[in-house]
């Protein structure tokens, strides 16, 4: 334990705290202190404890009013990240959607070519027969023109 001198109402003063905590004592007391002499100042003489309890109430009720808009900042915070966490499902929901889409958009891509290729292929070989046919018909004339 550390021992501190502070000074409150221009009376000396020796506290202890914990180790490595002698400024932050000390910041307090000035804090104090100085709230202490302005509610002095403004009220005038009302005696010393009186003026203590008042200071006290008045620190106290700034607590509560901070430790209050703490919450209210935590509540707000809690439901900006519960929208959050509903707009990344709907935004998870949306793009697995998409994708199904795009995989059915793939799926019949592949096979309108597919049906493309298999008409290019009987159109070839319809192609090919009808050019033999005409050869064979065309070879066939002029056979039929040299025997006449």
């Amino acid at each position: 334990m550390a021992n501190v001198n502070v000074k409150f109402n221009n009376k000396d003063y020796l506290l202890s705290c914990d180790d490595g905590q002698e400024e932050s004592l000390k910041s307090l007391t000035k804090f104090l202190d100085k709230k202490y002499n302005e509610l002095k100042d403004k009220l005038g003489n009302i005696g010393e404890n009186k003026l203590l309890l008042i200071t006290t109430i008045q620190l106290i009720d700034e607590y509560f009013d901070l430790k209050q808009r703490v919450a209210q900042q935590k509540k707000k915070l809690d439901e900006l990240a519960n929208k959050f966490k509903e707009i990344k499902k709907l935004a998870i929901r949306y793009k697995d959607g998409k994708e199904n889409e795009i995989n059915k958009l793939n799926q019949e891509l592949d096979n309108f070519k597919k049906t493309i290729e298999e008409s290019n292929n009987l159109y070839e070989s319809m192609l090919d027969k009808t050019t033999k046919s005409l050869e064979k018909i065309i070879s066939n004339t002029e056979t039929i023109s040299k025997v006449q």
